[in-house]
Formats: structure tokens, C-alpha cells, sequence
């Protein structure tokens, strides 16, 4: 395969930065917040919507001891620094963190870091408040030979057991691929698979992106190396740790279906899964792709990047897809586009795909360049973002595009029993006079103007939540699922 730069960085490319606000089309970009380092920098993660309104992400770098940072920041634009990572001896709580904390059901947020912990070097799992207090659960390495795993670089995914599922990059008893792993909100970690467990790794080796837990209420993931080909594969796990690999890339002559998936995948509301490959495609640049991939493991490429002269459509996919409210799929690439620096991209369900803006548009990059990390749709509609450079320090950013998609609601979790609890996230709620699952009135009670709770009510069948307000009907964004 022929080596491209699509780290920008390591090519020795540096950019300049001022903040900005840029109109293209009819899609807005705003630049909320440019890093300088000292509140954190080159954040590689994405955001994650808390219900209080604000979002919370990470940066990699800067902070106090130049470790990385937790932040919260309003859609607004208002950034404050939660947490200094390598604040304790040692470097104890952690640093160097790769994803974004997740809120978990009982309202603290949870994360990983790639480095530091009780044991050096192998990283960890940690809980953060709202407001900044932070708890380190685990530190990977912590059993003899790395049993347990190191360098989780991905996110969490909380289960409907209120555990939380994740992955780790390295180490593991086997040939040092990785592992797949369950870990209690309290830090009770159980290793659920270590990868290259078959012969030639067929089973997949290194997993760089989170899990995703399916309607089967399997997971659903990727790993970055292994498979038939050795560059990645598509791979199924019960909660129980029983894997299938799904799909081997590379399976098509010159790697036209892709390789080397760095980036989680989505259930879309079709049922089937959808992902990026960072290199591979029909292109000779071999600059990614998007794919859909069934259920049960039958692969379709959606999009080859690099297809258009220059690649002003973008180029190297690093993180994953979202289904917008509009039912279109919305990502990011890190390269290409019009000034080489990194897009987003819109895509159907059945492929095509437009681009919606191009980073650097303006000397100096105010508006960011290089964006790693995957969209998040706030509940107002808009979509939020990091670059990983770009901004007034070369430090990346934190966006907002507008495409002019309307307000919505979001459950937390979006499955459960009748009877239990759940979390409502949303914008202007205050004064809601209804809410319902499935048509089904539920009793709730309204906690402020970004979050109700409500119980799954008696006869509720899976579906879309609504509430009235006094501006109108918010459906949720995605059906909630009624459990048996």
C-alpha cells in the first residue's frame, strides 16, 4: 500500500490561527473557542451533551502540566477547565486522554486516558463529576503480563446493565493486539476477549475505536489491524465476550472496500452499521472510505474519498459517522478538501456525498484545520465539533455548523423496562406540558430547561418520545426501546 501523510503534523506542516465565523452555502460555522495550550490543546476527541445543557470533551495536550485537560464548554462558547490531567504524584489520575468522557446514567461523566495510572505508562479509566471532581477507577497493566490491557484511546459505552464496555489499543496475553473490556461505574474490570487469540490474528489486532452496542444488544466494533489481510476487520462480541469477526478489509483486489478502521460504528435507523475507513478505497490515493456493513457481516462501500480532483471531498476518515435528525449520515475527514486541511461531509443512507465545508477556508485557519474527531448533534440541532489545529494558537478549536435542522430530544439511556427512569435532555423545556413513549403518556417532572425525567409508562411500546412545549412537539432524536 503506498505510504500517505495523513498526519498532518508528522509531515512537519505547521498553521497559523484567528478566530472566526465563516458562511458557506447555507451552512454556518462558528468558531466558540480557539485553544492556546494553556487551557488544553489539540484535543483529538469529540464532545459529548450533558444535561445541564453544557458539553464536555477532552484536549490532549496543554493544561497545567502540559497532560491534557477536561473541559466543559456552553453552545455558547463559554470553555471552562474541569480537570489538569498529571495533576497528582505520578501522574496517577491519568494523561494524555484520546476520547471524550460519556455521561453516565447516574450523572457523573466517565472516561479513558492513554497514558499514566498507579502502574506508569498503561492508562486509565476515570469518573469525573459535572464539576470537576475526578476519581481514577482503573489503571490498565495493573495484572501480571497486562492481562487487562493498556492504552484504551477509546471512549465508553454505558450498557442497559449500567456497566460500562470499552476497548484498549495494546497488550492483553496475546501477542500484545488489544482487548475488549466490562468495567462496574465503582471500577470492577472484567476482560472480556484479548485479540490475536487465533492463528495470523484473524480474529482482528489493535481496536482504536469505541464499541457500539447493537439492537440485538450485542456490540459492534473495529480493530485497526488483523483480519484475513492484517489491516482490520469488523467484529461482533456478546456482553458475555463470545467474538465473531464479521468482515476482513482488504477482502477486494487493491483494497477497494478499504483499511485500517479507526473509526466506531453506527446502527443507523435502518438497522445496518456504518463506518469509515482511514485508508483503502478504488481511489489510487488511497484516502478512505464509507461503508455499510450488515448485521450479519455482507459489506457494501458507500463512498471512495479522493474522488475529486484534488480531493477537495476530503480525504482520511479518522473517526466515525453520526445520523443526524434529517436521517443523512454527517463526519469529518482530517485531510483534503478545498485547502487540504480537513471537511465535513454529509452522505445518504445509500451513499453519495456532499461536502458542507472545507477547513482553513481563510488565511491563517481561524475557523480550525484537521478535525479527528466525529460530530455530535446538540438537542438545539446544531451540530459541535474540535479540530485538532488550527484557531488563534495553532491549538485546534471548538465549532458549531448550522445546516438549519431543527430542535429535537434525547433519552438517557434510550432503552429500559417499563417503570424505569429516564433521563430526558433537551432545549427550552421549561414549561413542558406532555410527554409520551410511543403515544403512551408517562408521568414526568420537569428539572430545568435542558432535562425532565420521566418513567417508562405501563403499555408503551417501543418508539419515538415527544414532549410539548409551549414552542411545540420534540421528537427524540432516535426510538426508545422498551425492554422485555
Amino acid at each position: 500500500m503506498t505510504e500517505r501523510c495523513w498526519y498532518r503534523r508528522a509531515c512537519g506542516l505547521l498553521l497559523l490561527g484567528a478566530a472566526a465565523a465563516v458562511t458557506a452555502g447555507a451552512q454556518t460555522l462558528t468558531t466558540l473557542h480557539s485553544f492556546d495550550y494553556t487551557d488544553g490543546g489539540n484535543p483529538y476527541a469529540g464532545l459529548t451533551q450533558g444535561t445541564n445543557g453544557s458539553l464536555y470533551g477532552a484536549a490532549y495536550a496543554g493544561g497545567t502540566d502540559s497532560a491534557g485537560t477536561v473541559f466543559k464548554i456552553t453552545p455558547a462558547g463559554v470553555l471552562t477547565t474541569l480537570h489538569d490531567f498529571c495533576s497528582q504524584g505520578g501522574c496517577l489520575d491519568g494523561y494524555l486522554p484520546h476520547s471524550a468522557p460519556i455521561q453516565a446514567t447516574n450523572g457523573n461523566l466517565y472516561g479513558t486516558t492513554d497514558l499514566g495510572g498507579a502502574n506508569g505508562v498503561g492508562g486509565t479509566v476515570y469518573q469525573i463529576t459535572p464539576i470537576g471532581t475526578l476519581t481514577t477507577i482503573h489503571s490498565f497493566c495493573s495484572q501480571s503480563n497486562c492481562a487487562d490491557g493498556a492504552y484504551p484511546y477509546a471512549a465508553l459505552v454505558q450498557g442497559p446493565d449500567g456497566n460500562f464496555y470499552g476497548t484498549t489499543n495494546q497488550e492483553g496475553n496475546n501477542n500484545n493486539a488489544g482487548t475488549v473490556f466490562k468495567i462496574t461505574p465503582s471500577g470492577a474490570l472484567t476482560t472480556l476477549y484479548t485479540f490475536c487469540s487465533q492463528s495470523n490474528c484473524t480474529d482482528g489486532a489493535y481496536p482504536y475505536a469505541a464499541l457500539v452496542q447493537g439492537a440485538d444488544g450485542n456490540f459492534y466494533g473495529t480493530t485497526g489491524g488483523g483480519g484475513a489481510a492484517s489491516v482490520g476487520t469488523v467484529f461482533k462480541i456478546t456482553p458475555h465476550g463470545v467474538l465473531t469477526t464479521l468482515y476482513s478489509f482488504c477482502s477486494q483486489a487493491n483494497c477497494a472496500d478499504g483499511s485500517t478502521p479507526y473509526a466506531p460504528l453506527l446502527q443507523a435507523s435502518d438497522g445496518n452499521f456504518y463506518g469509515t475507513t482511514l485508508l483503502g478505497g478504488s481511489d489510487i490515493s488511497e484516502a478512505g472510505t464509507v461503508f455499510r456493513i450488515t448485521p450479519a457481516g455482507a459489506l457494501t462501500t458507500l463512498y471512495t474519498f479522493c474522488s475529486q480532483a484534488g480531493c477537495a471531498d476530503g480525504s482520511s476518515p479518522v473517526d466515525g459517522l453520526i445520523q443526524a435528525t434529517d436521517g443523512n449520515l454527517y463526519g469529518t475527514t482530517y485531510n483534503g478538501g478545498a485547502a487540504g486541511d480537513g471537511t465535513i461531509f454529509r452522505s445518504s443512507l445509500s451513499g453519495g456525498l456532499k461536502t458542507l465545508y472545507s477547513f482553513c477556508s481563510t488565511s491563517g485557519c481561524p475557523d480550525g484545520a484537521n478535525p479527528w474527531a466525529a460530530l455530535l448533534q446538540d438537542t438545539n440541532g446544531k451540530f459541535y465539533g474540535t479540530t485538532y489545529q488550527g484557531g488563534t494558537s495553532n491549538a485546534g478549536t471548538v465549532f458549531s455548523l448550522s445546516v438549519g435542522l431543527g430542535s429535537f430530544v434525547e433519552t438517557l439511556p434510550t432503552s429500559g423496562k417499563v417503570g424505569k427512569a429516564v433521563k430526558i435532555l433537551g432545549t427550552n423545556l421549561t414549561g413542558a406540558t406532555s410527554v409520551t413513549f410511543n403515544g403512551t403518556a408517562a408521568t414526568f417532572t420537569v428539572v430545568s430547561h435542558s432535562l425532565i425525567t420521566a418513567t417508562v409508562p405501563a403499555g408503551a411500546a417501543t418508539g419515538t418520545v415527544k414532549v410539548t412545549t409551549p414552542s411545540g412537539t420534540l421528537p427524540s432524536n432516535v426510538p426508545f426501546r422498551v425492554l422485555p
